[in-house]
């Protein structure tokens, strides 16, 4: 439980923000329950099938980078996480966030890719950094277009045979045939013109208020990418004088001293957090455990 001081400091920030600007990242949907990316559990078994044994890894994050896998297995693991991302449940820490927010003028960044803000947030208030799993980009790629995926997902993940995907049911690309990939974070992720108009309305949101009272609120946001939403949030702050920084996150709620006057680290339950940000009951919650959940071989 957060120290009754803390919740009240938050709170008082929140409501006098003249805007507030989330970082979500993966350590929000872990608070979810999401937490198969990161260690064995039923949802992990589930999507990776037979492959978790034959390769020896016990969580996708492990299984995705493994190279062993052949291109069929990959495509499976693929369509079964994307199928994953469009059938599971909303998580609670993205509806109390939405409840908290209601009626304020915010903005959402995220390095998260399952689409979880879009559950319970309009578009236009949400910036993708590293791409969504519910698209498919080429390979290459040879042309400026992202493609939805959903119905093809659907179809081609009962076509899986033995944890692999055909060979001739692979989607290509409809311009250069080669394999198509989904459009998320990677060597080919594919920064064109859908993904600047996405940066380019959160670039807006953050001048218009730059000299007002701005709140960065950054959400479990770790240290596997810190230069797209933890960094320029503790430089933003610094720089504006009337902005004020809050991160909650149970395993890394840094504050660098020069920002620290104006600044509120929360290292507990992200869950139980909104929960007490909002008056709400947190009996019987299971409060979230980083060193359970992570591989600490592995920044997240």
């Amino acid at each position: 439980m957060v120290a009754q001081e803390k919740i009240d400091l938050l709170r008082k920030k929140i409501d006098e923000a003249d805007a507030i600007v989330v970082g979500g990242a993966s350590g929000m949907s872990a608070a979810s329950g999401f937490v198969f990316y990161y260690q064995e559990d039923d949802v992990f078994r589930q999507l990776a099938g037979g492959l978790a044994k034959k390769y020896d890894r016990h969580n996708m994050f492990d299984l995705f980078y493994d190279r062993r896998p052949s291109q069929g297995e990959q495509w499976a693991l693929m369509l079964r996480t994307i199928r994953y991302v469009y059938e599971c449940h909303t998580g609670e820490t993205y509806t109390d966030l939405a409840e908290l927010l209601e009626g304020k003028n915010y903005y959402i960044v995220t390095t998260n890719q399952d689409a979880q803000f879009y559950r319970v947030f309009p578009a236009n208030h949400i910036t993708r950094i590293q791409g969504d799993w519910r698209y498919w980009q080429c390979s290459q790629p040879c042309h400026d277009n992202i493609y939805d995926n959903h119905t093809e997902t659907m179809w081609l993940c009962d076509a899986i045979q033995n944890d692999a995907l055909p060979d001739k049911l692979i989607p290509r690309c409809p311009r250069c045939g080669r394999p198509m990939a989904p459009w998320v974070r990677s060597r080919e992720f594919l920064q064109g013109t859908f993904y600047h108009r996405e940066m380019k309305r959160y670039y807006e949101f953050l001048q218009r208020h730059a000299d007002r009272k701005m709140l960065f609120l950054e959400l479990g946001v770790g240290m596997m990418t810190p230069m797209f939403i933890k960094e320029p949030f503790m430089n933003m702050v610094y720089q504006w004088p009337k902005a004020f920084y809050a991160t909650l996150n149970p395993q890394h709620a840094l504050v660098p001293k020069e920002i620290a006057d104006r600044s509120l680290a929360i290292g507990d339950d992200i869950a139980v957090t909104l929960k007490q940000l909002l008056g709400k009951s947190t009996a019987g919650m299971k409060e979230f455990n980083a060193k359970e959940a992570f591989n600490p071989a592995r920044v997240y």
